[in-house]
């Protein structure tokens, strides 16, 4: 049995890019806007001189750089908007980093993601699922790593939580406060992970398809 050789990539046209770069543009255009709108309506400028950014005080605490206010609730008991500032990635990894280390990391791992996506997104890889992904997942890269240029830090500001429980979600469970470039990358990455299945699985069929009776069978 000759396992059939993986079709050839072919390059996106120049409509197909034009098509991405705009969803890119809008994609980031949402995220951004959310976050300005985040930050007027759902905080509030902190007293005095703002503490450091990102960086423990005399008590060894992580001061925000402005102050919550009233948050929203959209669904009660489980969805709420609610002002905060994220030093970490997703879910506040590496925030206790040094900043010139943490700046590195973030500013290295955006980047990388944006040219290795725009190259096999260019290069006409994977198949429909990647095609939707790429541009999610580089308008997420782009619209936190905005954030960390401009503010030093990341606004998040969607709260999931179960108040009363639910099934095997215990009360008083909280997912962590993310904001619309995570949901993009979330959403990019799920999408990757299922295209890679439908790849596999179009690779077995296709050396299902090649195969050659041995002439015992014949």
């Amino acid at each position: 049995m000759t396992a059939a050789p993986p079709a050839p990539s072919r390059r996106r046209s120049v409509r197909a890019l034009v098509v991405f770069v705009v969803v890119v543009a809008a994609l980031v255009a949402v995220d951004l806007g959310s976050k300005a709108w985040a930050v007027d309506h759902l905080s509030g400028a902190r007293p005095g001189t703002p503490p450091p950014v990102c960086q423990p005080d005399a008590d060894g605490l992580l001061r925000s750089q402005r102050l919550p206010t009233d948050s929203v609730t959209l669904i009660d008991g489980w969805l709420q908007l609610r002002y905060a500032e994220n030093c970490g990635a997703a879910f506040s990894l590496f925030a206790g980093l040094a900043p010139p280390l943490r700046k590195t990391v973030f500013y290295l791992a955006a980047v990388l993601a944006m040219v290795v996506l725009g190259a096999l997104f260019v290069l006409g890889r994977g198949g429909r699922a990647f095609a939707v992904s790429a541009p999610l997942i580089l308008a997420g890269a782009i619209g936190n790593l905005v954030d960390r240029i401009q503010l030093g830090y990341v606004v998040d500001f969607i709260r999931f939580y179960v108040r009363d429980g639910f099934w095997f979600i215990p009360p008083g469970w909280e997912y962590p406060t993310f904001n619309i470039a995570d949901a993009w990358i979330t959403i990019g990455v799920a999408l990757i992970l299922i295209d890679a299945l439908l790849e596999g699985r179009r690779v077995r069929q296709a050396s299902a398809g090649t195969e050659t009776p041995s002439h015992a069978d014949a």
